[in-house]
């Protein structure tokens, strides 16, 4: 079977594209393929690193990734997942053939105010909406008709 290729796209690729990658490769590695780049790439978020491991999934090592480099380099996707805002995503570059384009609308955790510990608990809730929306788009079989 051939595996589902997805690229989710945010600004920094610094957290929520970081996070939605690490989940659909950890719960459906034997259906699908993802991949994350930023618009803008930054650092990888340690609110996020630290609340990811608190289930067992590593990002510290994870370097970001640039959009616009991956479509240079003419990979091709079945979905393009924009995981930010809407002003943002629609930034995001049009990658060749026949795609998928989904926007899931996330807040973004380096916009967090408060103490470590309320940026946590904040970061913790985008991490378990984000994990819900990928098990969704795993359930749903209708997203696995291959469209090229």
């Amino acid at each position: 079977m051939n595996k589902i290729k997805v690229l989710f796209v945010c600004v920094h690729n610094s957290a929520r594209s970081q996070m939605a990658e690490a989940f659909l490769n950890t719960m459906a590695p034997d259906q699908c393929l993802a991949e994350s780049a930023g618009l803008e790439p930054g650092t990888i978020n340690p609110h996020v690193v630290e609340v990811m491991k608190e289930l067992s999934i590593d990002l510290s090592g994870k370097k970001t990734n640039n959009a616009f480099e991956f479509f240079k380099e003419e990979r091709s996707y079945d979905f393009v997942i924009t995981v930010c805002d809407e002003s943002s995503g629609e930034k995001c570059p049009i990658f060749p053939g026949k795609i998928v384009r989904q926007h899931w609308l996330f807040e973004d955790p380096s916009s967090f105010k408060g103490s470590d510990e309320q940026i946590i608990e904040k970061t913790r809730k985008i991490r378990d909406q984000i994990k819900a929306k990928v098990e969704t788009f795993i359930k749903k079989k209708s997203n696995y008709n291959r469209v090229s």
